[in-house]
């Protein structure tokens, strides 16, 4: 029958560079996949884009200009059997330059960044209601850093703020930050960092799906919206301060643990509002949240090995004025595993192993079905001969369900051919879910039918380098 799903990728790079350091890097990309299930759910994915980096090294001078520009393009589509698409599509430019002075034991950046992006969304929550928001938004900002070596160099102190213009709302916003790190000794160093930070961008989910594959993307909406005091806000930014705290410890020769605790204070979130029943009823809330946790990783690397072992546990909480709930990306617990050893006389020989867990994300259970009635007919309509749509009647508790464990390990060797003076061919084989884990892709909820993700896939590829 072969997989419900197809992917087609296009990138090109092409790399100028200089004998005194500057360079210009141009690239685009080209992005089509497809994904059809049991012929009732169709999602198409399209996105292109291209831009570039450049770097200037003035001669004789202590200070380098760098920037960039790019643009992109990407839509996404979900088409079900319920005759009701989901669309979102966003397109924008973004440019910026930075320049970057150095000193014995400091350096100060500041720069500018101009961008935009036109957003189009439409979308119909669980009683039939369409949501649609076309946006069109220009931001600018500026910031400031300054990165210095204090105490004999033992004090890493970097503060710095940014300065952000919303046209489109319209709002000001500043965004200061403070970044710290403390070598206790040559092998333990202590470090916190924190800050405000702002962003015009929203991203949607849908209670119906079991697994989200559809992500709906937009610029924060025009009009009045309450918070969860039932205050209008005075812009529909998405607010947030971080703090983080941690540290990092060389126990033995090429070992390495770095531990980090995190809290997000998410101050103001724009969302869909899930509990919207009448037409007059308002389209967007705004919730707040928090997110805490801690990220370990532990990294041994020598001439022949490297080892690297990540761990996460997070908590993810969101409150929209009415219950507290998981948001539909909180997992819990994610462990990373990955092992490099090279061999041959040259070291031209790479055998790598990959393995990833993660806990299961959240979802809203279903209680059961009903007949759905449109009442097209208006008050001549008989309800009692009507045909209906299959309505869900969800659980009480949101996303109060799991999706099962995620696990996978991946197996590949490379050997690398030299050609000449940086000139060479890699020759990679490679093993995709070396033991046929049947992880989930999708979930039809009607038809309690599962899709699974990649089952074991061999590959071969062979890469140019020059």
């Amino acid at each position: 029958m072969g997989l419900p799903y197809s992917f087609t990728d296009f990138y090109g790079k092409i790399n100028f560079t200089s004998d005194n350091g500057s360079k210009l890097n141009l690239s685009a990309y080209r992005n089509v996949d497809r994904a059809k299930f049991q012929q009732t759910s169709e999602y198409n994915w399209n996105a292109w884009g291209g831009g570039g980096k450049f770097v200037i090294v003035p001669g004789q001078s202590k200070f380098i200009i760098d920037g960039g520009f790019s643009f992109s393009d990407y839509s996404i589509e979900l088409r079900e059997g319920d005759g009701r698409p989901r669309t979102s599509e966003i397109n924008g430019f973004n440019g910026n330059m930075n320049f970057s002075y150095y000193f014995p034991t400091s350096e100060i950046k500041y720069g500018i960044e101009l961008g935009g992006f036109a957003t189009k969304f439409k979308f119909y929550n669980d009683l039939g209601f369409a949501v649609t928001d076309n946006q069109n938004t220009t931001e600018i900002a500026a910031y400031f850093k300054y990165k210095g070596m204090w105490l004999d160099k033992k004090l890493l102190f970097e503060p710095s703020i940014r300065l952000s213009y919303f046209a489109s709302l319209p709002a000001f916003q500043p965004e200061p930050r403070l970044g710290i790190k403390y070598n206790v000794t040559d092998h333990f160093r202590l470090k916190a960092s924190g800050g405000i930070y702002a962003q015009n961008f929203i991203s949607t989910k849908s209670d119906r799906d079991v697994v989200n594959l559809f992500t709906g993307f937009l610029s924060a909406p025009e009009g009045q919206i309450r918070n969860t005091k039932d205050d209008i806000i005075r812009n529909p930014l998405q607010l947030a301060t971080q703090a983080i705290l941690g540290f990092e410890v060389e126990p033995a020769r090429r070992f390495k643990i770095n531990v980090e605790g995190y809290l997000n204070n998410f101050t103001q979130l724009v969302n869909l509002n899930r509990q919207k029943v009448f037409s007059t009823d308002p389209d967007w809330i705004v919730e707040t949240g928090k997110a805490t946790g801690v990220d370990i990783l532990t990294q041994y690397d020598s001439k022949h090995l490297s080892v690297w072992l990540g761990y996460s546990l997070a908590f993810n909480t969101r409150y929209d004025g009415t219950i507290d709930y998981n948001p539909h990306f909180d997992r819990r617990h994610n462990v990373n595993f990955l092992t490099t050893y090279s061999f041959g006389n040259a070291l031209n020989w790479e055998l790598s192993l990959r393995w990833n867990l993660g806990s299961g994300f959240p979802f809203t259970k279903t209680q059961g079905f009903f007949e759905q009635l449109s009442f097209t007919g208006g008050i001549d309509g008989d309800y009692l001969t009507d045909n209906g749509q299959l309505g869900v009647v969800y659980s009480d508790k949101y996303n109060g369900g799991r999706l099962p464990y995620y696990h996978r390990l991946d197996l590949s060797v490379k050997k690398t051919i030299p050609l000449g003076i940086n000139t060479s061919i890699d020759v990679n084989a490679s093993v995709t879910n070396a033991y046929n884990r049947e992880n989930i892709f999708y979930f039809d909820r009607i038809r309690y039918q599962r899709i699974n993700q990649l089952p074991i896939i061999p590959s071969l590829g062979i890469s140019f380098s020059f």
